[in-house]
């Protein structure tokens, strides 16, 4: 069992680098893409734990783009910009969060034109609110009890013939009592009839669980998924991290580790590895050790982040997967960011910056990505951009008033609503939403 490998692909900025040096490293690059920022929404954005998962879709037949994030009490809000006449609509609060942060929402545009909002509402139920209309985001949205496997961190997306997918992680100790907490594989549920029916991954493949494992000797039995991404191919691509109690027994999220990956294909319900390795429709400790491991990291406690952290970013390029993820540092100094690349045979992981948090990221053709991240405490979105899964550059800061704690590319996005940021909230509390909404796309020239 190797440890991570790190080989510099650029300069690493020291320890003790500024902001202000970052910022003026940054300036130099800029110019190669200039962004303008709408904010729709002032003092609304409650804590989130959402990733970058299903933040908002375009809707090409009315020229809309619709999109969903977590307001006061984690309830679940959606807005609409008309692209036709320039303009926002007011918030429309679509589902109650019950005041939890993990009780996020993610959304999705089914076949027949309606909109859904997921919300795993934490270790209780799986949720959907479909829209009164297709096409609009108006009125009063109508609530679906899809689950109750004790379902968080709703993943959902649409396959090109209209079947709608949600991943979703189980804590299995609230089902079975007799269960570890370390215990949170991860599962899915399936609709071909754009959400009336649903049927769960059990049900399909006569398997416990999609991803997962149940008697590590590390008590890690906890999957992380950090993005799930489909694929024009049809296939999906998922990065993931291990979590539970370590060397110190069975406890909830005490320890990060590891950074593992596979692809899903839809149409078979199989799991590959990067080598294309069939690991048929679940995925076990013993495959992921074997076949999914990208970079082992170590069963430490670092300084306020977990590591790897909760968000991890998955893209291809010419058809061979990488992966951006960060992780912290036990001496409290800034975080780590790496990018993984899978070269045909085997992994290699390098260390392309520190202090910055990959949230999201798009294609911009074939060979290159355009990276978001942020810096703790600051305002501003900062893209990079990645190009054939190897290189790291420094592209451009996008302006916010706030600092953002959250950033999801729409889908099938159209400017000027290309991303979407949602505000750091100054209070953990969910009760205080005093973060912006604001989104941001290129800026025509």
């Amino acid at each position: 069992m190797s440890a991570v490998l790190l080989l510099p692909l650029v300069a690493v900025p020291s320890a003790h680098a500024t902001a202000d040096a970052q910022k003026n490293a940054q300036g130099k690059a800029q110019g190669r893409a200039q962004f303008a920022v709408t904010t729709t929404a002032t003092n609304v954005a409650a804590r989130s734990d959402r990733r970058p998962v299903a933040g908002g879709v375009y809707d090409s037949e009315v020229g809309r783009t619709f999109i969903s994030w977590a307001g006061q009490y984690e309830d679940s809000y959606v807005q609409s910009y008309d692209h036709r006449r320039s303009t926002w609509s007011a918030p429309n609060r679509v589902a109650d969060g019950d005041a939890d942060s993990h009780n996020y929402p993610t959304m999705v545009q089914a076949k027949d034109g309606h909109l859904l909002v997921f919300r795993g509402m934490h270790n209780v139920e799986l949720r959907m609110s479909r829209s009164p209309q297709a096409h609009s985001a108006d009125g009063v949205w109508e609530e679906t009890l899809i689950s109750k496997n004790a379902a968080t961190y709703p993943m959902p997306f649409v396959t090109r013939d209209g079947t709608i997918y949600v991943f979703f992680r189980e804590t299995s100790g609230d089902l079975d009592p007799t269960v570890p907490t370390d215990t949170r594989p991860m599962l899915y549920v399936v609709s071909k009839d754009n959400g009336k029916t649903w049927k769960t991954s059990t049900e399909l493949t006569g398997d416990r669980f999609a991803i997962g494992s149940t008697s590590r000797a590390d008590n890690m039995n906890e999957i992380y998924i950090g993005q799930l991404r489909l694929e024009d191919t049809g296939r999906v691509r998922i990065v993931y991290t291990l979590a539970g109690g370590g060397p110190e027994g069975h406890k909830h999220d005490r320890y990060h580790r590891n950074i593992y990956y596979a692809s899903f294909d839809p149409r078979t319900l199989h799991f590959f590895s990067a080598a294309g390795k069939d690991l048929g429709t679940q995925i076990d400790d013993a495959d992921q050790e074997r076949y999914l491991k990208v970079a082992e990291t170590p069963l430490t406690l670092p300084n306020n982040v977990k590591s790897p952290d909760y968000i991890q970013l998955v893209g291809t390029t010419l058809g061979r997967p990488f992966l951006l993820w960060f992780s912290g540092d036990d001496a409290g100094g800034p975080l780590h960011d790496h990018l993984s690349t899978w070269n045909g045979r085997a992994w290699e992981t390098r260390e392309v910056a520190r202090g910055l948090r990959v949230r999201d990221m798009e294609e911009i053709d074939p060979f290159t990505w355009r990276v978001y991240a942020t810096e703790d405490g600051l305002p501003n979105v900062n893209t990079y951009l990645v190009r054939f899964g190897r290189t790291w550059d420094a592209e451009t800061v996008i302006p916010t008033a706030k600092p953002v704690q959250r950033v999801e590319v729409v889908e099938n996005f159209r400017d000027p609503a290309r991303a979407i940021f949602s505000g750091a909230s100054s209070q953990r509390d969910v009760a205080i939403a005093d973060g912006d909404i604001t989104v941001a796309g290129l800026s025509r020239r």
